[in-house]
């Protein structure tokens, strides 16, 4: 009797201990949704952004007959868009989103590099994207520029937040939603760390953004830099910067929810 009695108390304990893993597990997965969420809502909204960025290209280019580079450039900006929803459709965490970001930075670059081709000047600088959103596509000059409550920082800028600066103005900032409050993407908290990591790690001269300088300051940095902080971000003419960004694997491939009709 005694021998049913302590089964039955190891089972019931047993059950127990199962039900609360089982509950940690489901807590666990819905708070790495609800961190993910946002960041994956961010992702879409850029590659949303680059499809559109194609299609206007489409439009400046038709008729046109384009030479052998200009022909690779729009292609590689094709591919670049087709791998990053690809990316899209697989992202499990937070780290996931980089890869993205890296794909549409290098398709933004071809997209520039097509339009100089077109109108027969030289390839762009291979520069960081802006700083303010890097929607804004590749920047054209740094800028000083000081956040609240923050350093003095030199930060690339496209053209528009290079003229809004300059006058005194205030930069088209990309924002995002922290709790009830809306804040630059950079003081998202680490989420948003490898979103951005995707736009700049490639270039070295960016490491600040995450090593202690304007970028998650308040929790401390995190990733390295993704590669060489020597490196120079001024090597363009088609240079990709140090780092494949993967625009050539994404021909054939299903967009998912991004299919922007390409």
């Amino acid at each position: 009797m005694e021998l049913i009695l302590l089964v039955l108390v190891l089972a019931v304990l047993g059950a127990v201990a199962l039900a609360a893993s089982r509950r940690n597990k489901h807590h666990e997965l819905a708070r790495r949704e609800a961190d993910i969420a946002p960041v994956r809502k961010l992702a879409f909204e850029d590659v949303t952004a680059f499809g559109e960025d194609l299609q206007q290209l489409d439009a400046e280019v038709s008729g046109r007959e384009l030479d052998a580079g200009a022909s690779s450039d729009y292609q590689r900006a094709l591919d670049a868009y087709e791998s990053a929803k690809v990316a899209g459709d697989s992202i499990n965490r937070p780290e996931d989103i980089r890869h993205i970001t890296a794909i549409v930075e290098d398709g933004r670059y071809a997209i520039a590099c097509v339009r100089a081709r077109v109108a027969g000047e030289p390839l762009p600088t291979r520069r960081p994207p802006c700083f303010f959103d890097p929607r804004h596509g590749p920047s054209v000059a740094d800028v000083p520029y000081v956040p609240p409550d923050g350093v003095e920082r030199d930060v690339p800028a496209c053209a528009l937040d290079v003229e809004r600066v300059r006058a005194g103005a205030e930069p088209d900032v990309r924002k995002v939603m922290v709790g009830a409050q809306r804040v630059p993407y950079w003081q998202g908290g680490r989420a948003y760390e490898p979103y951005a990591m995707g736009y700049f790690g490639a270039f070295g001269p960016m490491t600040w953004m995450f090593m202690g300088g304007m970028m998650f300051s308040d929790f401390g940095g995190g990733y390295d830099g993704g590669g060489d902080s020597g490196g120079d971000s001024g090597d363009g003419g088609g240079d990709g910067g140090g780092f494949d960004g993967g625009g050539g694997d994404g021909g054939g491939f299903d967009g998912g929810g991004f299919d922007m009709g390409f």
